[in-house]
Formats: C-alpha cells, sequence, structure tokens
C-alpha cells in the first residue's frame, strides 16, 4: 500500500535507489534490511538476527556473533523503484566495508536507536557520507523500547551531527504501546495491528491533533528556512502545501542542507512501508547525482549515467565462493552484456564477462545484461581487485578507488602443520583479495608472516575464516599494534653528499635538509586521521634559489624523503608529521641524476632523523562504555589502569554511558574483563582518534 506522495517514475534510470543502511552496532540495520525484503515481497518469510535466519547476515561468523561483518547487497522493487541495498557492518572494525559501500551509492538510510540516539559509531558512519557526499535519511528504530525518545534522538543528531533535522512523522504512543505515526505532510495516522503485516490510514487522534498541527507547523518553518521556494509559499499563505513540501524535502536531502527523519520500530514491523516510500520520494537517483569523474590518458573525464555511453563500471567486492570469484561492480556508464570483454583500466588486463548476476545477499538471479546505475555481480574476471575500473577498451577510463585505512594491529600466523605452509599463504592471498584492508607481510627479523587489520575482532574474523573456509589449523600470536614515530625535534641545515664512482657513470648529488614538526596549522588532524586516508602525514617543500637543484631532481628528493618515512630510528616503524624543507644543493654537469638525488634524499633524511628527538606514538581510541550503575567504580578504575582519559560520562535508564580514550594497546582482551567485572552485563565499542606520544616504558619494550 502506498503511504506518501511521489511521482511516478517515467526514465527507468529514475527508478533506480542505490542505497546503504548505515549505522552503530545493534541499532537494527540488519532488521531493517531484513523488513525491506519482506514488505517488498522479496522474502516470503521475516528473518531474525537472533535466530540466525536474516538475508544478508548469511555467513556463519555473522550468525554465530549476531552482528553484521561483511556488506551484503539485495535487490527488491517498491511501487515502480528499483532498490538495490547495501546491509553495511556497524562495527569500527569493518568500516572499510562501509567505505568501499558509500563509494558506490547515491544514497543511504541512517538507523537510530530510539533510546541511546547518535552513538559513536553512527557519527563515524555519518562522517564518512560526508565525505562521499551521500544524501541520507535517518529513521529513528526502537521506539517500542522503554526509554524510547524521539525528540532526544532528534536532538542528538541535531548537535553530534549538525544538519537541520526535519522530522516528519508523530508517533502514536509510547514505549511497549507505540502503534503508529502521524504523518506530518498529509496529516493522517498511519496504525498497525498485530504483528504489524497490514496498517490502516485514518485521521489524527484527537488527543494528538494539537501536538501534530504544532509539529507541522515546526517543519514548515524549518524547511522555509532552508528552501526558497518553500519560503516564498510560506510568506504568501502562512503555510506549505504538502507537494510543495514534499519537493522541498526531496531538494534539502540531495544537497545536504536537511535530513527527513521518520521512525518506527523494524524489529514489530511498523514505519517500514512509509520508509520504503521516503526512499523513492526523497533519495536520489542515479540522474539526480554528478557525473562520475575518471581520468583518460592524464586528463579529467565525467561519464554520465546513460546505458548508450562507453561502458565504465567500479569494482567494490570482490568475494571467493564454491560456484567461482563473485566481482561486484557499480555501473556508471553504458551497457554490459555476458560474453563481453572489458579491459582492467589500471592493470592494463582483458577480462571477461561469462556471466551477470542480480545479488541477493548469497542468492543470485541471472541476467543477460547490466546497464548504467546497476549495481551486480559479474562471474569471469579473474584478476580484478576492489578499487579497479573495468571500461571497454575502445574508451578507457580510470575512476578513484575507494580509500583503504592504515592497519593498526598485527598478529603472526603459522600453520599447525608445516605441510600446510603453501595452503596457508594461498589462503592469506585470497583473504586479502576479498578485504584489502587485511595487509599481509613478512617481518624481516624474525621470518613470521604477519597479518595486518582494523582491530582484534577484525583480525580473529580473518583467522577464523581460514580456518573455517580452507580447513586449516592456524596458530595466532599475541596482537600488535602499528605505532608510529615522529619528529619532537628536528635539524636545520643537515648537509648530505652522495657520490659514487665505480666506473662508467658516476653518481653524485649535494642536498641540505631542515626538518621539522608539522604545525598544527599544517598538519590539521594528520597525525591522527584514520578515517578516510586524506590526512597530511608529511610536507616536502623546495626553498632552493637560482636554480641550484633542477626542479626534476627536487621531485628526486622528495621521492627519497618518503622511501626514508617508511623505517623510523626508534624502532622502524613509519614516520609522520614532520616538514621537510630543501635549502640548497648542487649538481655535476655529468653524473647527477633523478637517480642519485633520490638516494641523497632517502640517505640525507635517514641522518637527519637519526639527529633529531624523536617520539614514538601509539594508535588511541575512543572506547564508549555501557555499564550497571553498580559497576561504575570498578569500570573507572580498570580504565585508568589501563592509561585511559576518563572524557565524560552520563546516566541513562539505570545504566552509565563512560567514555575515555584508551590506547589501543591496552584493549586487547578487555571485553573478557569487562563481562566478569559487570556480570556479563557491560558492553563497550571504539572509534580511532588517532596517535598519541606514547609513554617511556612503551618505547622501551
Amino acid at each position: 500500500m502506498r503511504t506518501d506522495l511521489h511521482r511516478q517514475p517515467v526514465n527507468p534510470l529514475t527508478a533506480v535507489r542505490n542505497l546503504g543502511i548505515l549505522a552503530h552496532v545493534d541499532a537494527g540495520k540488519t532488521t531493517v534490511t531484513e523488513r525491506f525484503l519482506y514488505f517488498t515481497g522479496a522474502t516470503h518469510k521475516r528473518g531474525e538476527v537472533h535466530d540466525g535466519t536474516t538475508v544478508t547476515d548469511f555467513d556463519s561468523q555473522e550468525r554465530d556473533r549476531g552482528i553484521t561483518i561483511f556488506a551484503a547487497a539485495v535487490s527488491c522493487a517498491w511501487d515502480g523503484y528499483r532498490i538495490n541495498l547495501i546491509d553495511t557492518p556497524g562495527h569500527v572494525d569493518f568500516a572499510d566495508e562501509v567505505e568501499r559501500s558509500l563509494r558506490v551509492l547515491d544514497g543511504a538510510v541512517a538507523v537510530f536507536d530510539a533510546v541511546a540516539g547518535v552513538e559513536p559509531q553512527s557519527e563515524s558512519v555519518w562522517r564518512q557520507a560526508d565525505r562521499h557526499g551521500v544524501p541520507r535519511i535517518a529513521f529513528v528504530n526502537k521506539l517500542d523500547r522503554v526509554g524510547a525518545d524521539l525528540d532526544a534522538a532528534v536532538e542528538s543528531i541535531r548537535e553530534r551531527l549538525h544538519p537541520a533535522p526535519l522530522v516528519v512523522q508523530l508517533p502514536i504512543g509510547k514505549e511497549d504501546g507505540f502503534t503508529g505515526v502521524v504523518d506530518l505532510l498529509r496529516m493522517r495516522a498511519l496504525v498497525w495491528a498485530g504483528d504489524g503485516d497490514t496498517f490502516e490510514e485514518g485521521p489524527v487522534p484527537e488527543a494528538l491533533l494539537e501536538e501534530a498541527r504544532r509539529r507541522r507547523r515546526l517543519l514548515e518553518e524549518a524547511v522555509a528556512e532552508l528552501h526558497p521556494l518553500a519560503l516564498e509559499e510560506f510568506c504568501a499563505g502562512s503555510t506549505i502545501s504538502a507537494p510543495t513540501l514534499a519537493a522541498a524535502l526531496r531538494d534539502l536531502t540531495r544537497t545536504g542542507e536537511g535530513v527527513v527523519v521518520l521512525c518506527g520500530a523494524a524489529y514489530r514491523n511498523r514505519g517500514i512501508e512509509p520508509l520504503l516510500d521516503a526512499v523513492g520520494a526523497y533519495l536520489p537517483s542515479p540522474l539526480d547525482v554528478p557525473a562520475v569523474r575518471g581520468t583518460l590518458r592524464g586528463t579529467e573525464e565525467e561519464r554520465a549515467a546513460d546505458p548508450s555511453a562507453p561502458f565504465a563500471a567500479l569494482v567494490f567486492k570482490v568475494t571467493s565462493t564454491s560456484t567461482g570469484r563473485l566481482t561486484y561492480l557499480r555501473v556508471y556508464s553504458g551497457t554490459i552484456r555476458k560474453g563481453d570483454t572489458v579491459m582492467d583500466a589500471g592493470a592494463r588486463r582483458s577480462e571477461r564477462i561469462s556471466r551477470i548476476l542480480r545479488v541477493q545477499a548469497d542468492r543470485h538471479a541471472e541476467m543477460d545484461q547490466a546497464v548504467a546505475g546497476d549495481i551486480v555481480a559479474v562471474i569471469g574476471p579473474k584478476a580484478a581487485r576492489a578499487g579497479a575500473t573495468l571500461c571497454v577498451p575502445e574508451a578507457q577510463l580510470v575512476l578513484e578507488p575507494p580509500t583503504t585505512a592504515d592497519p593498526v594491529v598485527s598478529v603472526a600466523v603459522e600453520a599447525r602443520r608445516s605441510t600446510d605452509t603453501d595452503r596457508l599463504v594461498s589462503a592469506l592471498v585470497r583473504l586479502v583479495e576479498e578485504d584489502p584492508s587485511l595487509v599481509v607481510r613478512t617481518d624481516t627479523e624474525t621470518g613470521q608472516t604477519v597479518l595486518s587489520g582494523m582491530g582484534e575482532l577484525h583480525l580473529e574474523v580473518a583467522v577464523e575464516k581460514i580456518r573455517r573456509a580452507h580447513g586449516l589449523e592456524v596458530g595466532v600470536g599475541r596482537p600488535q599494534v602499528a605505532y608510529r614515530e615522529t619528529v619532537s625535534r628536528g635539524v636545520t641545515g643537515l648537509l648530505y653528499r652522495h657520490v659514487k664512482q665505480d666506473g662508467g657513470s658516476g653518481q653524485f648529488a649535494h642536498v641540505v635538509l631542515d626538518v621539522d614538526p608539522l604545525e598544527a596549522a599544517d598538519a590539521a588532524g594528520s597525525v591522527g586521521d584514520q578515517g578516510g586516508g586524506s590526512a597530511v602525514e608529511f610536507v616536502f617543500r623546495s626553498a632552493v634559489v637560482g636554480g641550484r637543484v633542477p626542479q626534476e631532481y627536487v621531485r628526486a628528493v622528495e621521492a627519497g624523503c618518503r622511501d626514508a618515512l617508511l623505517e623510523g630510528p626508534l624502532g622502524g616503524h613509519p614516520v609522520t608529521g614532520l616538514r621537510v624543507t630543501l635549502t640548497d644543493g648542487a649538481t655535476h654537469p655529468k653524473d647527477s641524476s633523478e637517480m642519485a638525488f633520490r638516494t641523497a634524499g632517502r640517505l640525507a633524511l635517514r641522518e637527519a632523523l637519526r639527529a633529531s628527538a624523536m617520539v614514538l606514538l601509539e594508535p588511541v581510541v575512543e572506547v564508549t562504555v555501557t555499564v550497571p550503575d553498580d559497576a561504575v567504580g570498578g569500570v573507572l578504575g580498570d580504565l585508568a589502569a589501563r592509561r585511559g582519559r576518563v572524557s565524560g560520562s552520563t546516566a541513562r535508564a539505570g545504566t552509565a554511558v563512560i567514555t575515555a580514550a584508551v590506547p589501543l594497546a591496552e584493549l586487547f582482551g578487555y571485553a573478557t574483563r569487562l563481562r566478569s567485572r559487570t556480570q556479563g552485563r557491560g558492553t563497550f565499542t571504539t572509534r580511532p582518534t588517532g596517535y598519541a606520544p606514547a609513554p617511556a616504558s612503551v618505547e622501551a619494550r
């Protein structure tokens, strides 16, 4: 049944909605996705997270742990719209899955807990969506819970996320008595009965009529402040009509100036149909978002979402299944058909598309073709990795790949049986191919194989996947965090001459460097940013005058300095947060070359770092701990013992929510410790906040 007003699409592409479900752990993302599938007829039975029967949490580890680990794509149809939906993880360790998904989405539904409001990971995924410019609508879920408060949740959206929340519904009933909503656009009541499979539309209850009118007025005033056409109508008639209001909400959502807020209780099937209508009414189609931009032979080019344009698609996920290798694509332009040969533009490799699949989590429906705007999986490409661009050979284009954050935790892994070593190497290669946020390397000193990822749970899931998928017994070492080194006091005028003569052309390079810590203005968020990979961690500049060092040699010196940043003098950790200035130099008419100056830059900076005062940096996370009131003292003492700095504590319905900054290295095993201190009633979440100087005791380890 339709519950909102929107126009039927004419162009097929206007009927497509590519959206993600974003939220904190346990806010109800997967339940909302399950209800989408159920009410659109894509499934005929409601799946439940606690029963392990959901469509999108199909992996055995997801069902065992009761959380979303891997982003899962599904597709459904509602009132003439084709909805391609990605259910994303809410745990911070799997933020890279969210990042890759947001790169290919046109819109999103942000789900918030009506009791907790905006939680730490809610804020993190919201900021990720901000970076990608993804329009969002908000759904305040779990209004049937004790302590649920729509107004408090909306206020937390306003205070912590900073968009203008535009609330279009008023709840009918509170907590367990929540039965429906008042639609403030049409001023009507939608009431769900029984198990929530159906609802009745009727007039606004008399007891809520005055409050509904007040909130409708507040909505009109908020929209009039932001939208010129709505303001014009409001000034002329002191009100805004439902069609004008809907059009203004659509515009404000797509520009990001406002966020439409709806409410409901997904587990009890209340509020889903209006949310589906809002997806069609307010979120953009592929035609409403800017044309994708890529590079073609060094120049930037746009590709419109046009099925007749040259084919271009971005690979955002790769998985291995029992039926073969699945490559997930967002098609940005053109059309692809079974049997087509495409080009991996970055690797300059041809790939053949043997099958095209409409994805329904772990189930697939075969398609003959996919067009601009589609999100599909293909079988055939053997080497394309996440971030690769597939395009037609005669019109190649390289699209910007999703960013990948640096890993912060590492463990040593080894096969229990020496005969399984080769199988373990193969399994690790496949694992890294599927999840680019994992890194595998061999420690040059110990010879150990080291697996690095975004957190303790991330690595635990990865190792368990090797055990289950490949039947391998794997030994795992104690987790180690990824330290960094930085300069606290630099050096000035360090002179380095690189001279090498061993027959034939020699090498000559003379450089003079100044090394300083990055000032706050230069490093805005540098040492601490782990989210988007856009942090300024190193600044290089040239102050050479008179052409004493040609420009091509200056670039070579910078490249050499970047090489030197890979290993610092304290413990071989990457160096960050410094500025290097090339102040002088000299060349030789015959023996100077880019290679000589690159070598000089590398060796000069290494020498400069050894002469500088260096500081070891350790990763720090913001920990949000929710515990019963009677356990607060013990939890605070434990956080202090872990070098935690408490930044806030709030009371909420018999529980306390404590926020603290804690070094990541001190949190290994914290889940077990917290459970024992709170008799299993305490929970915690983490969010990376950056790096901070480590104490001398850590440096000495």
